[in-house]
């Protein structure tokens, strides 16, 4: 899963599947929930007497002069969310006090408020949105207890650049002994081979291929990368998303330790060699395609960080 709004504990309302809750986005102030102050800082809300909305919403307090957001930006804001129960209606969290923007995929996997709410804001701009449980897909309120309405407020911050399509940077001619990476150039996939009668080193290697230019990966961001890997020793492939012909994307958190610990620090753009031991990749445990203790061997072009 994205690391959007990890900085909130308990907030599913905003990971719906595509295609579910309602179809009616519906805009305007109806709710009667009343937000203060100015985008950059932290909001101050007033909620109406009564009932919590029962019907999810949005509204544009600030339209913002900057760039406009289209479906499929990585959208980054500064929000604030709090549970409106009608009773106490206490805030959840804010990234004003974490001083971590999130990034926001604007695409089908959001409730459908949202994504036709951040494409009313433009950079610069304030969203306010109310997410009942009728952005719930209905087979989740079957399964799932009620959860309070959502007020969010979203402070568009700006837009990540598109994913590079392949590394590009300075070939360094680092390599791992007994592992080869030949670079055709342009957005071709490497070709990585694993074929060696050397033994696998024991501790994780790291080695740049090509080395970008972009930002330095952080342990708690979302990745885009191509990638191949192979079984040391063996050349045996096991998984390439160039071959599916569409990059991976995942938190960095969520994957092997070898990939945590050998990918943050690597600037965006670049290729990178990874040999990874058994106790850094599956261990013992077997997996598709893939021996019980096998040292692992990826070539990873990192595309995005965000």
């Amino acid at each position: 899963m994205r690391r959007v709004l990890a900085v909130l504990a308990a907030m599913p309302l905003i990971f719906f599947a595509a295609g579910c809750g309602s179809d009616d986005a519906a805009s305007g102030g109806s709710t009667g929930v009343k937000v203060a102050g100015n985008p950059g800082a932290k909001p101050t809300v007033t909620f109406p007497s009564g009932s919590p909305a029962t019907k999810s919403s949005y509204e544009v307090i600030q339209a913002g002069s900057g760039a406009e957001i289209k479906t499929g930006d990585k959208v980054i804001v500064n929000l604030t969310v709090w549970d409106w129960d009608g009773k106490t209606n206490a805030a959840q969290g804010s990234s004003y006090d974490t001083k971590a923007p999130e990034t926001i995929s604007v695409n089908e996997q959001l409730p459908q408020v949202l994504q036709e709410g951040f494409t009313k804001v433009k950079h610069g701009g304030r969203l306010l949105a109310v997410l009942a449980n009728d952005s719930v897909p209905q087979q989740q309120q079957q399964t799932s207890p009620a959860e309070p309405t959502k007020v969010f407020v979203f402070d568009v911050v700006g837009t990540q650049p598109p994913a590079l399509k392949a590394a590009t940077g300075k070939e360094t001619k680092e390599s791992i002994k007994g592992v080869k990476v030949e670079n055709p150039g342009g957005e071709k996939a490497p070709t990585l081979t694993t074929k060696t009668g050397e033994k696998p080193p024991g501790e994780l290697v790291v080695k740049t291929v090509i080395e970008g230019t972009g930002a330095k990966v952080q342990p708690n961001q979302t990745l885009a990368v191509h990638y191949t890997g192979k079984i040391w020793g063996t050349d045996k492939q096991f998984d390439s998303s160039w071959e599916r012909g569409e990059a991976a994307e995942f938190p960095l958190s969520g994957v092997i330790q070898g990939w945590q610990q050998g990918l943050a620090g690597v600037p965006v753009g670049s290729r990178v060699v990874m040999s990874i031991p058994p106790n850094l990749g599956y261990g013992d445990q077997e997996q598709p395609n893939i021996p019980a203790n096998s040292t692992l061997v990826f070539v990873v072009d990192v595309l995005a960080a965000y």
